[in-house]
């Protein structure tokens, strides 16, 4: 029984509750959608395209880490200070983003960022799954999935406005007025029954995590770019992730207290959600990442235009994610994810045949289709986990699987980051010109592309265009994972009204 709002003499304000986590939801959604939008501008100003994924591999990589930290401080200090906490370190982040001077400073706020961000989402989530009941939960993910439609048409059309008429600096200053809104709300009428327990948090396992992951990050970013991989530095980074990964195993088993509860993955349904929910991330941010770059740099088109490729993602997900709630009811989490991932595997596909002759639509379309898929999966995995798991643990259940989704990303933002840039090098290094990678940037400031020779425009563009075909290929690869990952799915469960 939810231990939120009963035996209190103030009773939590559901309605008013859930604006102000889809407020806090919404901040994040939109951090997304804008900063994307706005990539190739920033890299237009500062420079650096070779450190273009270490901004959403920064962010992603605390973001990560911090998930699971924050689910366990909410099974005991309850959800309210720590959303509020994670909050207030986001808006620092996002402060400092805007006043970046290099793109090494931005990279350094966007883990500050990603330090808050941690707390955001899944927290968020797990309000909604303590003060509705499993009936309700259904519908209401229905109505937290509508927050990323608003931010996807707001999104692209705020960032690109932003960046075009305006700095793309703002595009992190939105946030600040959103946050501390939603901060309120929540202390004003979000009331919690908390039984007092001594803290135990897992130190150890969090520093070994930050090492595994930091480690297997940094040789993705850079293994064959500026670290051969038959150098001592790249096999340094291999043992290290993996000897931290294994210690890391035998560290959550043994402790008390684990930040990664593994009795938890006993449970067939979550174990699956989780692996899956790996795979999508790593889909979700190889097009979001990307996208933006392909079609301001090679199709020529605005930023507000590349903002709205990304927006029929964000479409498909919210309308998918209602109609979700009511497939739950009727067909159960299996075909629902199963639908999800037929469509993943349509918009992965979809993005392997794109030609920039295609014109944006194209990749509007794969977009869409691929936010059909995270809608359905995503909404099934969130609700199937509520359901099967007590208040007690709820909170790290929730942010175990948005850890899954947030470590795809993470691992995404990485691996494709680094075939984009070996692949970059190797075009690049084939046309038997002195170009580096880092002339890309040329491509994604328009006056500097107007100067460019028509020769070296077209190498530049078809090196891009080149490279980012070998991602998607991957992004493919990933679908076909995540769609086979939904066959082992538990295939009698229905959501009872």
């Amino acid at each position: 029984m939810s231990s939120l709002g009963l035996g209190s003499i103030k009773r939590t304000k559901k309605p008013l509750v859930l604006i102000a986590v889809m407020l806090a939801m919404f901040m994040g959604a939109i951090e997304a959608t804008i900063v994307s939008t706005a990539m190739p501008a920033i890299v237009g100003d500062l420079g650096g395209f070779s450190l273009y994924s270490w901004v959403f591999s920064a962010y992603l990589l605390m973001n990560a880490i911090t998930v699971l930290i924050y689910g366990k401080l909410s099974d005991l200090f309850g959800r309210k200070p720590v959303i509020s906490i994670g909050i207030m370190i986001f808006l620092i982040g996002s402060a400092l983003c805007g006043f970046a001077q290099s793109m090494e400073q931005l990279i350094l706020f966007r883990f500050i960022q990603g330090l808050g961000a941690g707390a955001v989402l899944p927290m968020a989530t797990t309000i909604v799954g303590d003060i509705y009941s499993k009936e309700e939960r259904a519908k209401i993910q229905g109505y937290l999935s509508s927050v990323w439609g608003i931010s996807a048409i707001s999104g692209p059309l705020v960032g690109g406005l932003l960046v075009e008429y305006a700095s793309w600096r703002y595009v992190f200053w939105v946030n600040i007025p959103l946050g501390l809104l939603s901060i309120v709300v929540l202390w004003l009428y979000l009331h919690e029954n908390i039984e007092k327990k001594k803290p135990v948090i897992d130190y150890g396992g969090a520093f070994l995590l930050v090492v595994t992951l930091s480690s297997l990050m940094y040789l993705l970013v850079e293994g064959g770019v500026h670290l051969p991989w038959g150098s001592w530095q790249a096999i340094f980074l291999i043992t290290l992730f993996i000897l931290g990964f294994v210690v890391f195993i035998y560290h959550e088993r043994r402790t008390a207290q684990p930040m990664m509860p593994f009795d938890l993955w006993k449970v067939r349904s979550i174990l699956v959600a989780n692996i899956v929910s790996l795979t999508t991330g790593v889909m979700l941010i190889g097009i979001s990442s990307f996208l933006p770059a392909f079609v301001q740099g090679v199709m020529e088109r605005s930023a507000t235009v590349a903002g709205f490729t990304l927006t029929a993602m964000s479409v498909g997900w919210p309308i998918s994610a209602t109609i979700a709630g009511r497939l739950l009811l009727k067909i159960g989490y299996f075909k629902t994810s199963l639908m999800g991932g037929i469509s993943l595997i349509a918009g992965g596909t979809i993005f392997v045949l794109m030609d920039p002759s295609y014109g944006p639509l194209w990749p509007a379309i794969g977009s869409f289709f691929v936010g059909v898929g995270m809608g359905l999966s995503s909404t099934s995995f969130i609700v199937s986990i509520q359901s099967t798991v007590e208040w007690q643990v709820r909170g790290i259940a929730t942010a175990t699987n948005m850890f899954m989704r947030n470590l795809g990303t993470t691992i995404g933002a990485a691996l494709l980051g680094g075939i984009l840039n070996s692949r970059l090098q190797r075009y690049l290094e084939e046309s038997g010109n002195d170009y580096s990678i880092n002339d890309v940037n040329m491509l994604l400031n328009q006056q500097e592309r107007e100067q460019l020779s028509s020769g070296m425009l077209e190498l530049l563009q078809n090196s891009l265009t080149g490279s980012l075909q070998s991602v998607y290929l991957v992004v493919l690869l990933f679908a076909l994972f995540s769609f086979i990952g939904i066959l082992f799915l538990p295939r009698d469960q229905l959501l009872k009204k």
